[in-house]
């Protein structure tokens, strides 16, 4: 968190699957069904294992990528992969044409940086992408008691780009502006006071396509995983932001 928050009350529907982040535990996430209509595996950055690592690559399958805050973003200076895209656009005109947004289930994508921690060899086996998530929820966890330059510095000592790690950013007013997963898992964290940075991966199931939702709640079942709505979390926000 990158101020201090007003003191709130931690939503009671939300409290058993934020302790379950806090340790060090997987949780799901369910968007809706007029959005992506899939859940994510999700995990606190802060507390990312080669073993949560492998849980997201092989139980989920979808794309492993780390989310932030705006605030985190704006603090360590991050563009959008969007405003990269319009900066190639005068050397590779082609640029221009691949750039429209045209998602079909919102405005606008949240990605971000590529990201290569510097401390391993490719970045991809289980142990390397654990090494780079921890590292981004080390930093969001530091983001308030640490200035802007010095979050800048280390960041930089710490990754290069392109790399293998994905980024994607939260929208700024969180679940009041848009209703992703990255908004999902960082408004979990905001409302339990955790790090701000959380991991995510989408379920696939054998069809080809996303794991359905009660395929997903009997996995959190029989794993005995927290699941949730999103439309829960919206509703726990809209108070607990209100408050």
């Amino acid at each position: 968190m990158l101020s201090a928050p007003p003191v709130r009350t931690v939503p009671p529907e939300l409290a058993p699957a934020i302790r379950a982040l806090d340790a060090g535990e997987p949780v799901l996430v369910f968007d809706a069904p007029e959005r992506e209509g899939e859940t994510d595996l999700v995990i606190l950055s802060e507390r990312a294992t080669p073993e949560l690592v492998r849980l997201l690559r092989k139980d989920a399958g979808g794309w492993i990528c780390v989310a932030i805050s705006e605030e985190l973003r704006a603090k360590l200076g991050l563009p959008f992969y969007s405003e990269l895209l319009a900066g190639a656009e005068a050397p590779f005109p082609i640029v221009r044409d691949l750039r429209r947004e045209e998602l079909r289930y919102d405005a606008r994508s949240p990605f971000g940086l590529h990201v290569h921690p510097r401390a391993t060899y490719t970045g991809i086996p289980d142990n390397d992408r654990a090494v780079g998530i921890r590292a981004i929820g080390e930093l969001a966890r530091d983001a308030a008691r640490v200035s802007a330059v010095e979050l800048q510095r280390r960041f930089a000592r710490e990754f290069s780009s392109p790399g293998h790690l994905p980024i994607i950013y939260a929208a700024p007013r969180l679940l009041s502006e848009r209703k992703g997963h990255t908004e999902l898992s960082v408004s979990l964290a905001r409302m339990g006071g955790l790090s701000e940075s959380a991991t995510v991966c989408e379920m696939l199931g054998d069809s080809g396509g996303a794991r359905g939702p009660e395929a997903a709640r009997e996995y959190a079942r029989a794993h005995r995983f927290e699941f949730l709505d999103g439309q829960t979390i919206v509703r726990a926000w809209r108070t607990w932001a209100s408050a």
